[in-house]
């Protein structure tokens, strides 16, 4: 009687050139409740397996066409294939084979002539010890799954957080109302505009262009925690107020960091961290909180500085009347290489018909034919 039930029989597939070999293992087997298959050629086995992969393999290692060692390699070669317990029992009992059997990815060697209740002994271990881990497996990646939507779930509603305080930073100031809106659509523009020249490729794909429209509108969180004295003056700010104010890059950055703590390695909040610190670096080394230079600033926040700044120039201040589109440009251009980044700023001229369209409709459609260099 078999020691598996009928729907949950595991199969076997034994190879060996041998008719007498295949009619006891398959006969040993069988009465243990295998579904054994049986091959006289290696070759058959492959394809088969290939199509219906069984829980075991018994091998021989004389083999016609190719030996028991090539089979299993070739196996292994396979991904489907490559987790399946591999058994190989054979009249080659030195030390070499029984060596190389191992470093071939194999899990036994039984040298013949064998016992049949030891090779349905043997061959039971194998099967369940595989099954085991392939539930196992499934298991862990059912589990991960889980973990992953929750994650997801706590961190979106973290994130929407954080966008609220971004608003609420934004909607402390009047004058500033749709600014994070315009430059994240800006960003996403000099994103694209790079990706069209082939400008820092190995950066710049679809995935960093969608993650920095995310992260854009992070840039300014630190300002919740500047005073409306000098937030909102409409004056100059004295050279103290100015410190004071340049302290929301390092803030944002903190603000970001305890979240950080909590979701480590995510890339949303590292670009966001990245742009909150540095958007107000500049090229030549002479912005802050660091006074980092060239590209020692993330290229997201040297994105970010030329797309805060055009924005800045185009939409009314107490202190300022709006620039021109081309006023605004002018500026840019002649930022390029002390202020800005000089291949941002291509990518910025390459795409200036679309953002003079976007600035002067405040419309950010979702999709907009990049125009050619």
């Amino acid at each position: 009687m078999g020691v598996w039930a009928i729907g949950d029989r595991p199969a076997i597939y034994v190879v060996d050139d041998s008719v007498m070999n295949l009619q006891i293992l398959g006969e040993v087997l069988g009465m243990q409740g295998y579904e054994v298959r049986t091959f006289p050629n290696p070759r058959d086995a492959l394809e088969r397996a290939a199509e219906d992969p069984p829980d075991l393999f018994i091998l021989d290692v004389v083999l016609p066409g190719m030996d028991g060692f090539e089979l299993c390699r070739r196996l292994k070669q396979r991904e489907i294939l490559r987790e399946i317990p591999v058994m190989f029992v054979s009249s080659l009992d030195d030390p070499h084979h029984i060596s190389r059997a191992f470093l071939e990815g194999g899990v036994d060697y039984v040298a013949k002539p064998f016992r049949p209740e030891e090779i349905a002994a043997r061959a039971m271990t194998h099967v369940r010890i595989h099954r085991a881990q392939r539930e196992l497996l499934e298991q862990n990646r059912e589990l991960e799954g889980i973990l992953q939507r929750k994650d997801q779930e706590v961190l979106r509603a973290q994130m929407a957080t954080i966008e609220a305080l971004s608003e609420l930073a934004e909607s402390r100031d009047e004058n500033t109302g749709g600014h994070i809106i315009r430059t994240s659509h800006y960003c996403g523009l000099l994103g694209r505009g790079l990706m069209k020249l082939g400008l820092y490729r190995d950066q710049v794909e679809q995935e960093f262009i969608d993650l920095l429209k995310k992260a854009a509108p992070l840039h300014d969180i630190g300002k919740v925690g500047i005073p409306d004295s000098i937030l909102l003056k409409r004056a100059p700010l004295t050279p103290e107020e100015y410190e004071t104010m340049k302290n929301h890059t390092i803030m944002g950055e903190q603000a970001l960091l305890k979240v950080l703590k909590k979701y480590p390695g995510h890339p949303l909040l590292q670009m966001g961290i990245q742009i909150a610190r540095s958007h107000h670096e500049k090229w030549d080394g002479t912005g802050y909180p660091d006074g980092l230079k060239g590209e020692e600033i993330p290229l997201a926040a040297r994105i970010m500085a030329v797309a805060d700044v055009y924005d800045a120039l185009r939409c009314y201040r107490p202190y300022k009347t709006p620039l021109s589109h081309r006023e605004s440009m002018l500026i840019i251009q002649e930022g390029s290489g002390d202020h800005f980044d000089p291949l941002v700023v291509e990518a910025f001229m390459a795409m200036e018909g679309i953002f003079e369209t976007t600035s002067s409709k405040l419309v950010f459609p979702e999709e907009m034919e990049v125009p050619g260099p």
